[in-house]
């Protein structure tokens, strides 16, 4: 009897990886998106480029959309959703729902690679005036823009003289209870302003920041690229309110370097928002009964060593719906979720109960 193949649910790039590795491995995947067209956020918010190499978001996940779209051992499901799940790996029932039915398929293993959902600055506080005034953004709406190769004001669709991000938007904030750091926002403003900073040369940009967490290669690639190649200016400081005065947003808050307050008005601000669970994330946990961690993300058992496999035997997780994570770490969990999800598979078969 041939092995029941691994259900992959995401087809963004951790589950496109997972995908692509299962049948490398020599096992069937199926791999199942809500959406209409498989790349997950990088395609549905249309990334311009990716973080931190620049290159151009839609030639590198069509290279990764192409490894499994003519490849006879990944059966692939889009406009289809995970209703519901019943038996315990290897022998899983789950439930597919699409516009032309349900239909129940038997699987081995499954990996949930849900992703995350953007935070929405409007939801808790009008402090960034986000919804109230046009020539505010967020981080994803500016690579949005950017995507169409060119930058401008909103309001009035002329060229910005002075654009402004604004770090931590939705994270590291307890009132709200996001006490997390979304580890990306920094690289990709930074990336952002480099950005903008090439296609408008004669624009001042600034970043307000708490402290800036460009980790691992990003800090010399992007921050101090920017800094010093691209002459955008950083400034430590906690924005407490954003207003409009004439046609120019104006950005309050403390220069906490040299301890007094500021006001500048720029004509652009760009909200560096952060990630959360997405709904995708939390329907699968209730589906196959797998636990949340104390952020609301699905938790793994093995923290730092192990940062795929759940509680439940035969299921896995792989990038941001385990946690905050950028690109690399979700290929590279992408990739282990498949390695491990084989090997349950395989280790079943072998050793029935």
């Amino acid at each position: 009897m041939p092995d029941k193949p691994v259900l992959v649910i995401g087809g963004g790039p951790a589950g496109l990886e997972a995908a692509r590795g299962i049948s490398d491995l020599g096992y069937d995947a199926i791999i199942v998106d809500s959406a209409d067209v498989l790349g997950g956020s990088p395609i549905s918010a249309d990334y311009a480029a990716i973080t931190p190499d620049m290159r151009n978001t839609e030639e590198a996940m069509n290279e990764m959309i192409a490894a499994i779209s003519d490849n006879s051992q990944v059966d692939i499901r889009l406009g289809t959703t995970v209703t519901a799940a019943e038996g315990e790996a290897p022998e899983l029932k789950v439930t597919l729902q699409n516009g032309s039915g349900s239909e129940v398929v038997e699987v081995g293993s499954a990996i949930v690679a849900t992703g995350f959902q953007h935070f929405d600055p409007g939801r808790e506080t009008q402090m960034y005036g986000y919804y109230e005034f046009d020539d505010v953004m967020t981080l994803v709406d500016a690579e949005r823009m950017l995507k169409t190769g060119t930058f401008v004001r909103p309001s009035t669709g002329e060229k910005p003289k002075q654009v402004c991000f604004i770090q931590c938007v939705g994270s590291r904030d307890r009132q709200i209870g996001n006490q997390w750091c979304s580890k990306v926002c920094c690289g990709i403003a930074c990336k952002e302003a480099i950005e903008i900073r090439e296609m408008l040369p004669d624009c001042r940009v600034f970043v307000f920041y708490i402290d800036m967490r460009a980790y691992g290669f990003w800090e010399d690639e992007l921050y101090w690229k920017a800094q010093e190649e691209h002459k955008v200016n950083f400034i430590r400081g906690i924005v407490t309110e954003i207003t409009q005065r004439g046609d120019t947003v104006v950005v309050k808050g403390e220069d906490t370097t040299m301890g007094r307050p500021m006001e500048v008005a720029m004509d652009v601000v760009i909200l560096s928002v952060g990630m959360e669970p997405s709904e995708g994330t939390k329907k699968m946990a209730g589906i196959f009964n797998l636990p949340l961690e104390s952020h609301g993300f699905i938790e793994t058992t093995g923290g730092a060593l192990n940062t795929v496999q759940t509680s439940v035997p035969g299921l896995f997780v792989a990038g941001a719906s385990m946690g905050p994570a950028d690109l690399e770490d979700s290929i590279s969990m992408g990739g282990a979720a498949a390695l491990k999800a084989c090997a349950f598979i395989r280790k079943a078969k072998l050793h029935p109960a």
